[in-house]
């Protein structure tokens, strides 16, 4: 019979850790804390700092074009680097922004412009939301509480000052509707500020997104800005209807803008109502005074020999020694004044005697001439 062999018991340093291996399969498996392989390590890097640069370009690409919104100290801002075209903040509008602004906070950004080399510390000139601007400073007026200390902005780089005066306009345009004054007003400052080379291409700048006519009628306001703007309380309340009346009365009397002026600086003004009144009692004198003024004196005393069957005065001839740029004018019936340039080739109808039925008298007698 066999002899068996005897097993021995497991012994636990059996189970112990062999002794490294020289080959790497092998070798224990890294753990999660050992460090990464080298090139996993520039390829992790490289990636980070590409994606870092992309972020980076367009944050600069987007504050560049006006479209991040940063917020901004108000002492830093300049509200006057622009020539503003709302003249007067209406008190109630003012209330209700400030109500606003308390209950929900800044919901739409102004736009600054930045500024450079400015020895009173202001980094930022506005360009649009002077209302959102003077209601926050308000609020921070009355309790300085930090929330209204800074005023939310589109930092945008207009590529011109004219660009930068169109851009406050529509901003305007769309949000409160300006007067027709505060209009002529900001073309003719714009003018001054030597932004656009003449009085038409400022109005065709500023307003080349309104209808024709109503640029028409903008352009004879700037005649009541020129002439009223120093004496003016309340110019913003001026009609459109007033304003274009009292711009045709300057036109037929040469002497009608002074009276005006005269009129205001002599008669107390606390309201914009007031000042309406003198406007609108001054106009209706001036048409008043046309319309009982006497007719043209007979043809005769003019030198004018009236031909067969002449029965209405007609208007002296200029003679060689009159400029081609005289205006000549003629009362021919009760409120009804006759203009003719002769170097303009023109001829204008004027008075409270214009109206629909004269046009279409007129449009049937030149056809049948």
């Amino acid at each position: 019979m066999a002899k068996r062999k005897r097993l021995s018991p497991a012994q636990d340093s059996y189970l112990a850790s062999a002794p490294e291996s020289k080959s790497a399969l092998a070798g224990p498996l890294p753990t999660a804390g050992a460090a990464a392989a080298p090139i996993a390590q520039v390829a992790g890097a490289a990636s980070t700092e590409a994606a870092l640069q992309e972020v980076s370009a367009v944050l600069q690409q987007a504050r560049a074009r006006g479209l991040m919104v940063e917020e901004i100290d108000l002492g830093l801002i300049d509200e006057t680097h622009l020539v503003r075209d709302r003249i007067a903040q209406d008190e109630d509008e003012m209330a209700a922004l400030m109500g606003s602004l308390r209950a929900r906070g800044q919901q739409t950004p102004i736009e600054v412009v930045p500024l450079e080399g400015r020895l009173d510390g202001k980094a930022w000139g506005l360009i649009s939301g002077w209302r959102r601007l003077s209601a926050l400073r308000r609020l921070y007026g009355e309790a300085s509480e930090p929330e209204f200390a800074q005023v939310k902005a589109l930092v945008i780089r207009p590529d011109s000052a004219e660009a930068a005066y169109v851009a406050m306009v529509e901003e305007n345009e769309i949000r409160v509707n300006l007067s027709h004054y505060e209009r002529a007003r900001i073309a003719v400052r714009a003018l001054k500020e030597g932004v656009f080379p003449s009085q038409k291409k400022a109005l065709q700048g500023l307003f080349a997104n309104v209808p024709r006519a109503k640029r028409s009628k903008i352009g004879s306001f700037v005649t009541l800005v020129e002439a009223l703007d120093a004496v003016l309380f309340f110019p913003a309340a001026i009609s459109e209807k007033l304003g274009l009346a009292l711009v045709r009365q300057m036109g037929e009397d040469a002497a009608f803008a002074q009276a005006l002026i005269t009129a205001l600086q002599g008669a107390e003004r606390g309201s914009a109502a007031e000042e309406l009144a003198i406007l609108n009692e001054a106009l209706a004198s001036a048409q008043q005074s046309e319309a009982t003024a006497p007719l043209t004196p007979p043809l005769e005393t003019q030198g004018v020999s009236p031909g067969p069957g002449d029965t209405q005065p007609r208007i002296r001839c200029p003679g060689p020694e009159a400029s081609a740029e005289e205006r000549i004018t003629t009362q021919v019936a009760a409120g009804l004044r006759l203009g003719f340039q002769p170097g303009a080739q023109r001829i204008e109808l004027s008075g409270a005697a214009v109206d629909a039925r004269l046009l279409e008298d007129l449009k049937a007698w030149l056809k049948s001439r």
